[in-house]
């Protein structure tokens, strides 16, 4: 019975009001992943990790839209975009939202020009990490690309993925430029040599 309530989706009970998230965890994908991710952080997981999209296939129905942005992206976006604000209102009604960060982080972004007819290539030079809960100052945007969405506007300091591990590291109260794995005989900082800590996005 604890799996089933756990992963079935079972009803929670009259007293819980769960707000967008049951309503749509039958009919959002991301959304059912948005709810599980919330019970395992209810009963003390400590990291947990969902995915948006679907495995590879053709024609695909992921983020990685080579073949057509506007089919695959639109739907993909709605589904997150009502699971991301369900989660954080769940985690925030249940007092559970400042003692968790919520990171929304992708490999790469999509160039802005097109690839074989409505698709987009891989852009390794800038894409969109957002955060919430623990920590992080809502509403601030740090970090720009330039008119095209090509490449940082600011090329000599721009923001890396780097930095923004040196700030959730920051956040659990670790220090990045001293915390190092043993790795082929050398010690290794998760942030390498890089990564600074980003405080305009800091509570």
């Amino acid at each position: 019975q604890y799996i089933k309530d756990l992963y079935g989706l079972a009803p929670e009970g009259p007293g819980v009001n769960d707000t967008e998230i049951n309503a749509k965890a039958e009919t959002e994908f991301f959304g059912r992943k948005c709810l599980v991710a919330r019970r395992l952080l209810e009963r003390g997981v400590r990291f947990v990790q969902i995915w948006s999209g679907n495995d590879n296939g053709f024609p695909r129905r992921n983020w990685d839209s080579h073949e057509d942005v506007k089919r695959d992206h639109g739907p993909l976006a709605a589904g997150m975009a009502v699971g991301a604000a369900g989660l954080i209102k769940d985690l925030k009604q249940r007092g559970m939202l400042e003692d968790t960060i919520i990171l929304w982080t992708t490999e790469f972004g999509r160039m802005p020009c097109a690839q074989r007819g409505s698709g987009r290539d891989h852009n390794p030079f800038v894409f969109t990490n957002w955060l919430a809960g623990g920590g992080i100052r809502g509403g601030v945007t740090h970090g720009e690309s330039d008119e095209w969405g090509y490449k940082p506007l600011d090329r000599d300091n721009p923001t890396q993925v780097y930095d923004v591990h040196a700030t959730i590291l920051h956040l659990l109260g670790i220090d990045h430029t001293r915390l190092t794995v043993r790795h082929d005989s050398l010690d290794r900082r998760l942030t390498d040599v890089h990564g600074h800590l980003i405080p305009e996005i800091l509570a």
